[in-house]
């Protein structure tokens, strides 16, 4: 089992910037990548931002070059730092883990970031 804690969300206002983190515990050994989705009122889930165990990166078009997926191994921690927020980056952002080569898929709690005009 692996618990993602998220935090870092709140309320910014647009050019601003926020750092979510995601502070991971239990079977972390497990983990293969870690990412950040997000969810606005009455959309599906969608991807941001994802990092590999090795470090690779990838990302939405609609946040490349405005965020940055980082990631602290001794902290079990993963970070997303993201800069010249807009209104439309406003969700509820998700921190997700795929462990088990893909068997196994966690996700937190979720963290609000509100973006206003």
């Amino acid at each position: 089992q692996v618990q993602l804690v998220e935090s870092g969300g709140g309320l910014v206002q647009a050019g601003g910037s926020l750092r979510l983190s995601c502070a991971g515990s239990g079977s972390i050994f497990m983990i293969n990548a870690m990412g950040w989705y997000r969810q606005a009122p009455g959309k599906q889930r969608e991807l941001v931002a994802t990092i590999t165990s090795g470090g690779s990166t990838n990302y939405a078009d609609s946040v490349k070059g405005r965020f940055t997926i980082s990631g602290d191994n001794a902290k079990n921690t993963v970070y997303l730092q993201m800069n010249s927020l807009k209104p439309e980056d406003t969700a509820v952002y998700y921190c997700n883990a795929i462990a088990g080569r893909g068997a196994y898929v966690y996700w937190g709690q979720g963290t609000q970031v509100t973006v206003s005009s």
